[in-house]
This record gives structure tokens, sequence and C-alpha cells, in this order.
């Protein structure tokens, strides 16, 4: 450019008001509008819980529970033809919509399975789900069946969830048979084992069995029981 130029366009540049040779470029922003779905049901979607198989074992199962003959063709050429993983999580599925006797039935029909390998923490989610719709005898039916079990693993979390499940609903008998079960498959308790039991004994009055309890926590940790004091949830989130 030559000097004349460049003066020319300094001097044009000078004679522009301030207000515009002071301006940048401004950014652009961008609004974000989350839409509410909570008045909206979620529907049943393939993914990686559920196949298109598994859902239209949920609907044919939900449909044919209402007759005898019709449910039992629903799981012989629905649910009984599905892999391992789509059964659980038909199960899980029927869990998550608190269709209890429906859940369960497909629960029995799973352990009959030659794959079945018993775990405490699907038998927590069972219990639960079934215990928040008030179905306690189904509950102590579906402890049985656990009792039963021959290959149980040490599962300190899956023992802890049911502990915590059984205290929740005041199934205080229970929830020391399960203790006592526990201890039968070599699972050694821990201080939330501890926590929970103690503290849920006692706030059903249940002192005796309390008692026995802490007397086990001392032997595993000492006659300072502090980490009774710390919280322990009780309820269960579904």
């Amino acid at each position: 450019m030559s000097s004349s130029a460049a003066t020319q366009a300094f001097t044009l540049l000078g004679s522009l008001p301030h207000s515009i040779r002071s301006e940048r470029p401004r950014r652009r922003r961008w609004v974000v509008t989350m839409r509410d779905r909570s008045n909206n049901p979620r529907p049943l979607q393939k993914g990686r819980n559920l196949s298109i198989e598994a859902i239209q074992t949920v609907q044919a199962l939900k449909r044919a529970q209402k007759y005898h003959n019709s449910l039992e063709q629903a799981f012989d050429f629905k649910f009984r033809r599905l892999l391992k993983l789509d059964m659980v999580a038909v199960l899980r599925e029927l869990l998550r919509q608190n269709e209890c006797l429906l859940a369960l039935k497909v629960f029995e029909d799973i352990r009959r399975e030659y794959w079945y390998k018993p775990r405490v923490s699907l038998y927590a989610e069972v219990i639960g789900v079934l215990g928040s719709n008030g179905f306690f005898e189904q509950v102590e039916i579906v402890h049985l069946y656990l009792k039963s079990e021959a290959s149980l693993q040490p599962e300190i979390e899956g023992f802890n969830a049911l502990l915590r499940t059984l205290i929740s609903f005041e199934r205080a008998e229970l929830a020391m048979e399960c203790y006592d079960l526990m201890k039968q498959v070599g699972c050694d308790p821990d201080r939330s084992t501890f926590r929970i039991l103690i503290n849920g004994l006692e706030s059903v009055e249940e002192t005796g069995s309390s008692a026995v309890v802490r007397l086990d926590a001392q032997n595993f940790y000492g006659e300072s029981l502090d980490f009774l004091e710390q919280e322990e949830e009780l309820t269960l989130t579904h």
C-alpha cells in the first residue's frame, strides 16, 4: 500500500465515531431450554438393558397374566426362548414396573435354568420390591428360597443390601436369619453390617437380638463401636 493510500485510510478511520471504532465483535449466546418430561411416562425402549425380544416378552407376559393358560403359553413361547441376559432384563423391568407377582413367577422360572447362579444382590432387589408393595407373604417365600440355595457366594454388598431392606420393613426375625446365613457361607460382616443390624434392631426394640450382634461386633472391632454413630440409609430407592 502506498504512503498516500495509508494516510487516507488512517484519516478515514479517525473520522469514524468513537463508539464504532471501539466496538468489539460480540460473541453469540446459545440458550438451551429443557423440556420437563416428568408428566410423560417413558415407554419401554430398546437399549443396553432391554432388547426388542425382552420388550416384546414383557408386553406379552403383562397381557397374558390375567389368564393362567395364556400366561403359561407366554412363558413357553416367549420367556423361555430368551437368552440369559434377556431373561434377567425382563425380571428387572417387571420389578421396575412393580409387577410383583409376575416378576416373582419370572424369578422362580429363572431359578430353574441350568445357568442360574444365585446372587444375594438379586434377592435383595426382588424382596425390596415385594415388600415395598406390601407382599410380605411372598417376601417370606423368597427368603426361604435364599436359605435353600446351595452355592451362595460371600457377597457382602448383597447381604448388606438385603439386611437394610429387611430392617426397613421391620422384619427383624428375617434379618437375623439373613445374618446367620451370611456367616454360614463365610461372609464376614463389616462395619456397615453391624451398623444396619444393631441400630435397626434397637429401633424396633429387638434388644435381645441387638445384644447378640453387638457382642459379635465387639469381637471384630473391640469394645468401642464408634462407627455405630454414623448414619446408615434404611430405605431403598427404585
